[in-house]
């Protein structure tokens, strides 16, 4: 009897042990078969983050986690509800449907984690910020106007930025706690019709910017979308975040677009973006990036 017990004991081990080399194959995309738009992923030691569009829906701007860029879990939302007004409410016949908030930005900066997005249904650029990412609680603030798209960005000096717009885009400066835009601070266009290097006829103009400081250059990434093409993923670069700033085509497949650059703990670079799926919604993929020069 209890060589059987052993042999079984074995058995169970090594029926746990092939599982789990199984669940360690390479990643096939899309990486969730469900509606995750406008990724933006960041990394915290060992751990990534990804905050994504719900629109209307509440509650509202979802936080996922992960260890591995391919399983991911819900953990929290930054909000419960984004708004009081008639629309947001479906009150007084009005609704929200399709807008409510759109494009977030997810950040950690001395050890408080920011989300931002912004809403035409209240016309006001929302930052929801938290110690907690996983249990919370979140605080908010808002200030006019909806900064479109924007991605939030703690420079090195201690200067705070959002990148926003669409066709041109743009830098506003912010306060120290990117709780309002800082008076006469930096408000400029940075990348004049950034979708142009894509080519000459767009349609849709370049939009969803996401910023990262690399080796010390500026990098934007950003979707547009060429007519009589696909959506495109373009990325441009400087060494001053006010430009001057140099573009190209970082992806023209499948309409594969929108998203930013995210690292691996042992160096690797990977894109998250999404490509869109009709009734499933937009799905996220992962898209390996090699570096050149820079």
């Amino acid at each position: 009897m209890k060589s059987y017990h052993l042999s079984f004991l074995l058995l169970l081990c090594s029926v746990i042990f092939a599982g789990a080399t199984l669940q360690a194959e390479p990643a096939r995309n899309p990486v969730i078969w469900s509606d995750v738009p406008d990724p933006a992923v960041i990394r915290v030691g060992e751990t990534y983050y990804m905050s994504s569009t719900t629109m209307h829906m509440s509650p509202g701007l979802p936080i996922m986690k992960s260890r591995n860029l391919v399983n991911w879990e819900l953990v929290c939302y930054a909000y419960q509800r984004l708004a009081d007004n008639d629309a947001l409410t479906l009150q007084n016949g009005r609704n929200a449907y399709g807008a409510g908030s759109w494009a977030s930005s997810l950040r950690c900066h001395n050890g408080t984690f920011y989300v931002s997005t912004f809403s035409a249904s209240t016309g006001r650029t929302h930052v929801f910020t938290t110690k907690d990412i996983e249990n919370g609680p979140w605080k908010e603030v808002s200030f006019r106007p909806s900064l479109h798209d924007n991605s939030l960005f703690f420079d090195d000096d201690g200067r705070v930025y959002m990148v926003h717009g669409g066709g041109d885009i743009r830098l506003t400066e912010l306060t120290a706690d990117a709780s309002a835009i800082k008076p006469g601070g930096t408000n400029q266009v940075i990348i004049p019709n950034a979708g142009k290097v894509a080519g000459p006829n767009i349609g849709l103009p370049a939009e969803g910017s996401q910023i990262r400081k690399i080796n010390g250059r500026y990098y934007i990434m950003n979707i547009t979308w060429p007519r009589g093409g696909m959506r495109t993923a373009i990325v441009h670069r400087a060494d001053n975040i006010a430009g001057p700033y140099e573009g190209k085509v970082a992806l023209q497949d499948q309409g594969i677009a929108q998203g930013g650059l995210i690292d691996t703990p042992g160096g690797d670079w990977y894109a998250f973006l999404f490509q869109d799926h009709d009734a499933v919604g937009r799905v996220p993929y992962i898209v390996p990036v090699k570096w050149e020069d820079g």
